[in-house]
């Protein structure tokens, strides 16, 4: 006869579970270790070949020019050259540069975003024929180098009369086909039943625009803005292209200004201006990290 099997009473644990769990395999253990030390590696490596370069630029605009040369490298420049920065300024007309980099960023910048703000609604909330295609054919230009519109840009702004002027600066680049995918890509996560509440309410197309879609867009609108902001403010070509005097000349041109009236001697002072042009744009970066990347992940992939 077969061993009787006992029968467990109502409420009763089976015996066989209360013991401690199987021990994990040493080999499996050891491979997860080995993934998590060679991620952590890759991490500091990637992390090393972005700031190291940075470092070096703003340690060097702190150097004697010779301590530049230093082999082995001084990594920690003691006393700082502070004078560095008025040697860049001085050897260049910067508030120039400064001021024409200002004004072309921010008013270019609040172009692109309108433009492609108002565009994005237009794609994802409006009906009208070849709507499809019409988006399709503004993605394709993406894939167009901005080189290749570059003489023919030109030619349109002599003809209207532009060159060397803020006018030609600033709008062939006015609108950002990438912003307003980013945007497009955004609003078709947002629940439809606020703008149809709002529709209902009798607001109009603009009205739901500015007080209902676009609030709800904060994360994006923040990541729209900053790539504007700096393709308007680090765009070299067209800015060297369109204008002719240095009173126009944006801050990336103003750097090759400052190389050529400083040579290949003072380092210290070019490095000095590459940190004023670079600056800004790090501080905005990190004020704005969070937003862009709530943007980036929350609706940018969603087609």
């Amino acid at each position: 006869m077969s061993a009787a099997i006992p029968l467990l009473k109502e409420g009763q644990d089976d015996p066989a579970l209360d013991g401690p769990p199987p021990p994990r395999r040493r080999g499996a253990m050891t491979d997860s270790r080995l993934r998590r030390v060679l991620l952590y590696a890759a991490l500091v490596v990637a992390g090393l070949t972005f700031l190291v370069p940075v470092y070096w630029l703003f340690s060097s605009a702190v150097k004697e020019n010779s301590d530049i040369y230093q082999y082995p490298p001084q990594w920690l420049p003691w006393p700082p050259v502070i004078e560095n920065f008025g040697d860049a300024w001085a050897a260049a007309p910067f508030n120039h540069f400064l001021v024409n980099s200002l004004i072309v960023t921010v008013v270019g910048a609040s172009i692109k975003l309108v433009n492609a703000s108002l565009t994005a609604y237009a794609f994802v909330y409006l009906r009208f024929p070849a709507k499809n295609l019409v988006f399709l054919l503004m993605l394709g230009s993406l894939m167009v180098p901005g080189n290749v519109t570059l003489i023919v840009n030109y030619i349109t702004m002599a003809n209207l009369g532009w060159i060397n002027t803020y006018l030609g600066l600033i709008l062939p680049s006015a609108g950002s086909v990438f912003g307003m995918f980013l945007l497009r890509q955004y609003m078709l996560t947002l629940p439809s039943d606020i703008t149809e509440a709002a529709a209902v309410d009798g607001a109009g197309h603009m009205r739901k625009l500015f007080q209902i879609v676009l609030p709800m867009c904060k994360p994006m609108l923040v990541t729209v803005g900053v790539i504007a902001v700096v393709d308007m403010w680090n765009d070299f070509i067209w800015p060297l292209i369109v204008t002719n005097t240095v009173e126009m000349r944006t801050l990336p041109i103003g750097l090759l200004y400052l190389r050529s009236a400083e040579g290949y001697n003072d380092w210290g002072a070019i490095m000095a201006g590459t940190v004023i042009v670079a600056l800004p744009m790090l501080v905005l970066f990190l004020f704005t990290q969070r937003h862009i990347a709530r943007g980036l992940t929350a609706g940018a992939v969603k087609g």
